[in-house]
């Protein structure tokens, strides 16, 4: 796998849990998240009517739903439990440690499901990884945030949401092309949070120039960055090597948020990214054979889509 994606993938994807805090600030969640995707919906829609034309042919009704579902799960419900759980005051790296966990989960499904067998290297390799997250669990559990307890289990589900979207996305055997999956998934998006914002009251705008600039960040990291890297590095190196890189999110984003917010970052939260590294290198080392951990051939596997570090 390309290293510079790599690295790409993991400061962009994070981003999104600074850019999730810093539209907190000012806003409700589902208000940053009806902006974030709103005018980016209106844009892919009138660029696929026109440059991208062509990305529709052969497409059935059937594709596009299977799109919008996945859509719905890797960024509606994906990124309102991230927002959500921020804005009940879960510290931005401990949602992307809980969001780190996904790894486990992918790699025991990946088998039974894609056919894509866990290595016991790359077994051992996330067993390291697991053992960096909750390394960087206690020291953030130590500081306190004042957050409910239940606070806690809301980015679970989001974990658990994008995970289902992963493996809708490769079971199918309809390549589609980036720039239509792109459309469906933030026109989707769009639309369920604009309805959501609406019947909650909360679809205006705010008139700070903090709220604007939140909604800058996540469309140009997070949306065009972190959520399509995740899809071209998914169809480049299989779910188990792209799932891997997530052990390294909740560090990075805990010293994103040190910088940023002022959120601790201690001795635990750097030994925590020294064992997610450690945990990368040595999934990549177990490799991928035939049937182990590499994309299976005629799927699209890969909707270099729009959304989602965060």
């Amino acid at each position: 796998m390309n290293v510079l994606l790599s690295l790409g993938f993991v400061v962009t994807w994070s981003s999104g849990f600074i850019g999730a805090k810093l539209g907190a600030g000012s806003a409700d969640a589902v208000t940053v998240l009806m902006w974030r995707f709103l005018p980016l919906a209106a844009v892919l829609a009138l660029l696929a009517a026109t440059v991208f034309r062509a990305s529709w042919r052969g497409l059935t009704a059937r594709d596009l739903g299977r799109q919008a579902v996945v859509g719905a799960l890797s960024q509606s419900g994906y990124l309102l439990t991230v927002y959500y759980a921020i804005q009940l005051g879960v510290s931005s790296g401990t949602t992307a440690l809980i969001d780190g966990t996904q790894p486990l989960v992918a790699g025991a499904l990946a088998g039974p499901l894609l056919g894509q067998y866990v290595s016991r290297t790359q077994w051992l390799g996330l067993a390291l990884g697991l053992t960096g997250v909750v390394i960087v669990t206690a020291g953030d559990a130590a500081a306190g945030t004042g957050a409910p307890w239940w606070a806690y289990l809301v980015p679970f589900l989001g974990m658990l949401s994008l995970v289902a979207a992963t493996f809708l996305d490769r079971r199918t055997r309809t390549a589609v092309a980036p720039s239509a999956a792109m459309t469906v998934h933030c026109a989707t998006s769009a639309v369920i949070f604009t309805v959501l914002a609406l019947a909650l009251g909360a679809a205006a705008p705010v008139a700070e120039t903090s709220f604007w600039a939140a909604i800058g960040w996540l469309v140009v990291l997070s949306t065009f960055g972190g959520y399509g890297l995740y899809w071209l590095i998914l169809r480049r190196g299989g779910v188990t090597r792209v799932n891997t890189l997530m052990f390294l999110m909740a560090p990075v984003t805990a010293l994103w948020g040190a910088a940023m917010f002022g959120e601790p970052f201690g001795v635990q939260t750097a030994l925590g990214l020294a064992v997610g590294l450690a945990a990368v290198a040595v999934v990549h080392r177990g490799g991928a054979g035939p049937g182990r951990g590499g994309p299976r051939r005629g799927h699209s596997g890969v909707k270099q889509a729009c959304t989602a570090g965060a």
